[in-house]
């Protein structure tokens, strides 16, 4: 039984934060130093993103506020309103969003409808409220009042990738069950000025957005790209459970995240995504025995391109996965005389969701699996036009792919995730046209 992830929808909230203008307004708080100055300019200029979505109307200079809790436009200065403050405006607008989204979701899926629904699964880490998100979906789009509701919360950016699996195996538990996923993420609630180095990155990068999709049993309708989703893996990386964290403190949530994380992500991404191939089996052929994955990029090359990412000399050390082709036999043969070699990595899949976590994340990750740039641009598309909306994130970058009008029926798909601890999901997936 094939279980289908059909009708990714979207929606963001109408306030836009240019990208420059957001830049210097943080540079200018008149209690950062000198060097906190230079890495606002260094981070925003680096970030990749042109603009975010923020739900708080009076981040923009042209606001009028009368009582502006989160920013004063006459003294361009950022304000500090406590947890409460900023977790009441979650209640509101995050509810409209999961609101909005969900309604796409059921609106765009041929053959569904509210009545439909057995099962809502929501996702958010950016706020907290009960009766939560999963009830307002049930009350405000018409659903059962009998429908099972979950929620995944204060799990980082990753989340979206456990719901859709949570999501299958209601499926697969149940063939009749149809499950609303809604991921709604408020991080703009929490940008704060800071001296701090982790600070300044994450404000330099998050924004709001949601996603919703529906998973079912229930195939595509003609003309319809759904995604099949075949297999999904959890990593917990030996090293950056400090790099990447989420607390709740009492003026709104702190986010840790170094500069560390996009080359931890780098050491061990082919580790992560090894188990992940292995379960399919036509792709464990790109795994060898030593747990490295065949990505057809010469370990000479890859420390290469290191260089060029992180002006280091080449061959001035490995990853603890294994660099790629030449550490292992990658074959459909076992011996290694006669093996033949499979595609490489980049063209055994076809399309990659990658979690845009910021810039570096993706130029790491596309070196480091020798992925093509057409094969990054989904990913690299949302962080320029939306920035980084935490776990809703992963399922723009789907959505992008398959609106794509060049993928065709049967081409894989994988989707990956990083997220506090440091912990990824991924994911596998093939293209369904109906």
């Amino acid at each position: 039984m094939a279980v289908t992830l059909r009708s990714l929808q979207t929606a963001v909230p109408p306030t836009i934060l240019v990208q420059e203008q957001v830049r210097d307004v943080f540079a200018a708080q008149p209690d950062l130093s000198r060097l906190a100055q230079r890495l606002v300019t260094t981070s925003f200029n680096l970030s990749g993103i042109d603009t975010r979505r923020t739900v708080i109307e009076e981040l923009t200079l042209e606001s009028d506020a009368a009582d502006p809790q989160f920013f004063d436009p006459v003294a361009q200065r950022l304000l500090m309103p406590g947890t409460k403050v900023r977790n009441e405006l979650y209640i509101v607008e995050a509810t409209k969003l999961f609101v909005e989204a969900g309604r796409r979701a059921l609106e765009n899926c041929p053959g569904v409808t509210a009545a439909d629904v057995t099962h809502v699964v929501t996702v958010s880490c950016t706020g907290f409220f009960a009766p939560g998100p999963d009830y307002m979906l049930v009350r405000e789009l018409g659903l059962s009042p009998a429908t099972q509701r979950y929620h995944l919360g204060f799990m980082g950016c990753y989340a979206a990738m456990p719901a859709l699996r949570t999501a299958k195996q209601f499926v697969e538990a149940d063939p009749d069950a149809v499950v609303l996923v809604v991921s709604a993420e408020l991080c703009s609630l929490h940008l704060r000025s800071s001296n701090d180095p982790d600070t300044i990155v994450a404000s330099s990068l998050f924004a709001d957005g949601a996603a919703a999709g529906i998973v079912s049993a229930r195939e595509p309708w003609p003309g319809e790209t759904a995604l099949t989703l075949d297999q999904f893996e959890t990593v917990i990386t030996p090293v950056g459970e400090g790099d990447m964290a989420w607390k709740i403190g009492d003026e709104g949530f702190e986010m840790v995240l170094s500069s560390y994380v996009p080359h931890i992500i780098d050491e061990h991404i082919e580790s992560a995504l090894a188990p992940l191939l292995a379960r399919d089996p036509v792709l464990a052929e790109l795994v060898g025995e030593d747990g490295s994955v065949y990505t057809g990029l010469a370990v000479d090359q890859g420390d290469q391109v290191e260089a060029l990412l992180d002006g280091t000399p080449a061959g001035a050390g490995g990853s603890d996965g294994g660099a790629s082709a030449g550490s292992a036999t990658f074959a459909t043969g076992s011996d290694p005389t006669t093996a033949v070699l499979t595609k490489p990595l980049n063209e055994a899949i076809t399309h990659w969701a990658i979690h845009p976590g910021g810039r570096s994340i993706l130029d790491k990750t596309e070196a480091k699996l020798a992925l093509t740039e057409a094969q990054l641009e989904p990913a690299r598309q949302t962080l320029r036009e939306f920035g980084n909306m935490s776990s809703a994130t992963v399922l723009f970058v789907l959505k992008a792919i398959v609106d794509s009008p060049t993928i065709a029926d049967g081409e894989r798909v994988c989707a990956m995730a990083f997220g506090p601890g440091l912990t990824v999901e991924s994911s596998l997936m093939t293209a369904s046209r109906g």
